[in-house]
């Protein structure tokens, strides 16, 4: 089907910059993109390789060698007098369930049997070598999929080793990576191998709403001739692009604006020095796109909006996003200090130092302008690029709730150091996250989700046994020595498919932990909710650790209340935990039958996710039936519960509702793991 022209996006400006700049200089890493649902973050990605220069490959390679400099180690070669011959570049999507063997590449199997030889046949890393590779939800990709990306990110190269082959590969790609920040965050050290972070959002102007779907009902009754329409358009961004990749190893860093760039992320507390590194190449590139000579200090400002929203997090659970106006005031304090350049904004009258709309000057009279969304309802970029600031409640990588709701600035001054009361019901604040015991379902799973949590069979880890193939191809590696033996016990000298045995690994999955919390009255009477706040944030981070989704279930008063849904979004988790307030009676019965229900809801959703009950509580029940003539509702579910009881005597009411779930108990000041 013919791609949605990238000039005709509407709006989008950052995400459609950050594009472009890493289409002008590879170098700079790749493009994250995070944004809601429905604000074409995939339309404008896949438009993107339609501007792409074609690339001069050696005739026949698989793995796309540059002609210029053949790759030594190349499978395919040596290329001792290659042939040029030029392609258009590629845009290689990874999906999220796909196998590691189809990334990396593998044995081929039929040639091994059939011909007795080793061959190897190429995966998605070799097809997508320079190119670009696109990861839709890259947040849901599985934990091994996420170590080969960042292997060959690192190194440039792709290296597989299994089934007895040890073959290695050139692999440098352009990474893009789209997300929905509802379904949770990917991993850090994935994240920060994005040169670019941009953040869209739908537009709220009811003009820009109607031009989006003017143009996306246009494209869908005729996509050829809408792609006609803005032909030319996006020749003039590809030829752009072109001139100034050629501009680009012409284009000065002065020191003075290489110190710029170090105190601004220094004053950002970045940690490592990628952040430097990114911020300088994309303002390099950002100096090409715009016909600069020199790099300037509104080219570092751009590259640095783009460049650090990721890098400034101390905690995988705080929310992403950049302070804009800390980023001003930093280069406005800058320029006065080191007046080497004009201020940001107070260019010489030249050129105009923000970028035009790439679509800007397209054959369409009827481009609104870059203000509005893109083809899919997808918003204008917004001046931000990075996710809004916390709001009140959202956790601090203390674990201190941001905005404390008690206290005035001047309390410093006052001779009582003692905190003022909070109101009744106001929500406590969580102390420091430590480190609690692994809480893990004892019985061995199927491997469904792969995580760090429970056993499980799985795609990677100890080889307990061997099998053969479900189906007509193979789901794991090759088991060589059951291979051969199958073989042999037929009589025949060489195997054949029908022999063929798979490794069976055992590993670890993810699973669904469920809190449900008790938030009553009593646990704040006994100053109790601090302490239970800080070991389910400690809990959270353990979950987001071991790649588990997560949900949370309140009760107080006379009901239950699912407070977060079961999700991945573990950020989400915590800043629910923050606004937890308590007061009211103890109906634990309605907690458990809440988490009955939600449990029986997912499993219909995803049956093969295992479920971890955690149950929070001192036992009492002051509203509703005894708690215990429920846990049947339970039953087969594995759970822990956490006994919140304190004081020298103690009525063993949590031990009974585990004995009755045929959970462990836990005391809470047991939780955290000893050191």
């Amino acid at each position: 089907m013919t791609p949605y022209p990238f000039a005709a996006v509407v709006g989008l400006d950052d995400l459609r910059l950050a594009l472009l700049l890493t289409a002008v200089s590879p170098a700079v890493g790749g493009v994250l993109v995070r944004g809601e649902k429905g604000t074409a973050k995939s339309t404008v990605v896949r438009a993107l390789a339609a501007l792409l220069p074609g690339v001069d490959v050696v005739a026949g390679c698989r793995f796309a060698c540059d002609p210029a400099a053949p790759d030594a180690a190349c499978p395919d070669g040596p290329h001792a007098a290659p042939v040029a011959a030029t392609r258009p570049a590629r845009l290689v999507e990874l999906p999220v369930g796909a196998t590691e063997d189809r990334v990396v590449g593998t044995l081929d199997i039929r040639r091994a049997l059939a011909d007795g030889v080793t061959a190897y046949e190429p995966g998605l890393l070799a097809a997508a070598h320079r190119g670009v590779l696109y990861v839709d939800e890259v947040n849901l990709l599985p934990d091994h999929l996420v170590d080969l990306l960042l292997d060959a990110a690192a190194m440039g190269r792709a290296h597989v080793e299994r089934d007895g082959l040890s073959v290695q590969h050139a692999a440098r790609f352009l990474l893009v990576g789209t997300m929905n920040p509802e379904e949770g965050e990917p991993r850090p050290q994935l994240v920060d191998r994005f040169g670019l972070v941009v953040t869209v959002r739908a537009p709220r102007e009811p003009g820009a709403r109607a031009e989006v779907v003017r143009r996306r009902l246009a494209y869908d009754a005729d996509p050829a001739g809408f792609a006609a329409r803005w032909a030319g358009a996006d020749d003039a961004l590809a030829v752009r692009i072109a001139d100034a990749r050629r501009r680009l190893p012409g284009v000065l860093l002065p020191d003075a604006q290489l110190d710029r760039i170090a105190r601004i992320c220094v004053e950002y507390g970045v940690d490592g020095m990628r952040a430097d590194i990114v911020v300088a190449r994309a303002a390099v590139a950002l100096a090409a796109w715009h016909g600069h000579d020199t790099v300037t200090a509104d080219d570092i400002r751009d590259a640095a909006r783009l460049a650090l929203p990721h890098r400034r997090r101390r905690d995988p659970l705080d929310p992403p996003g950049t302070d804009e106006q800390k980023l001003d005031d930093l280069l406005e304090r800058d320029a006065a200090d080191h007046p080497d350049e004009p201020p940001p904004g107070d260019s010489d009258g030249d050129e105009d130092p923000q970028p035009p709309p790439p679509g800007g000057g397209g054959p369409n009279p009827d481009d609104p302008g870059p203000d509005d969304g893109g083809p899919d309802g997808g918003p204008g970029g917004g001046p931000g690029g990075g996710a809004p600031a916390p709001t009140d409640g959202a956790a601090t990588p203390d674990g201190d709730p941001a905005g404390d709701p008690g206290g005035d600035p001047g309390d410093a001054d006052r001779p009582d150091p003692r905190p003022a009361p909070q109101p009744v019901g106001a929500p406590a604040a969580a102390g420091p996250a430590y480190r609690p015991r692994a809480l893990r379902l004892a019985a061995r799973g199927d491997g469904g989700h792969a995580g760090r949590r429970s056993p499980a069979y799985a795609r990677r880890g100890r080889i307990v046994r061997s099998r053969a193939p479900r189906g007509d191809r193979l789901t794991g590696a090759v088991h060589l020595p059951a291979t051969l033996r199958a073989a042999a016990q037929r009589g025949a000298r060489r195997a054949t498919v029908a022999d063929l045995r798979e490794a069976v690994h055992v590993g670890r999955e993810a699973n669904l932990v469920l809190f449900v919390v008790d938030a009553s009255g009593s646990m704040a009477a006994r100053r109790r909710m601090t302490v239970v706040k800080t070991a389910v944030l400690s809990l959270l981070r353990d979950a987001y650790q071991r790649r588990d989704r997560v949900g949370m279930i309140t009760f107080r008063g006379r009901t239950a209340e699912a407070v977060l849904p079961p999700t991945s979004s573990h950020e989400v988790g915590v800043a629910r935990l923050a606004d937890l307030r308590t007061g009211g009676r103890t109906p634990l019965a309605a907690g458990l039958r809440t988490a009955a229900a939600t449990l029986a809801t997912e499993r219909r959703r995803d049956p093969r996710r295992r479920a971890l009950l955690v149950v929070v509580t001192d036992g009492r029940a002051t509203s509703g039936p005894d708690p215990v003539t429920v846990a049947g509702a339970l039953a087969g579910v594995a759970a822990v519960v956490v006994d919140c009881e304190s004081g020298p005597v103690r009525l063993g009411l949590a031990g009974r509702l585990a004995a009755a779930l045929s959970a462990d108990c836990i005391p809470l000041e047991h939780l955290e793991r000893a050191a």
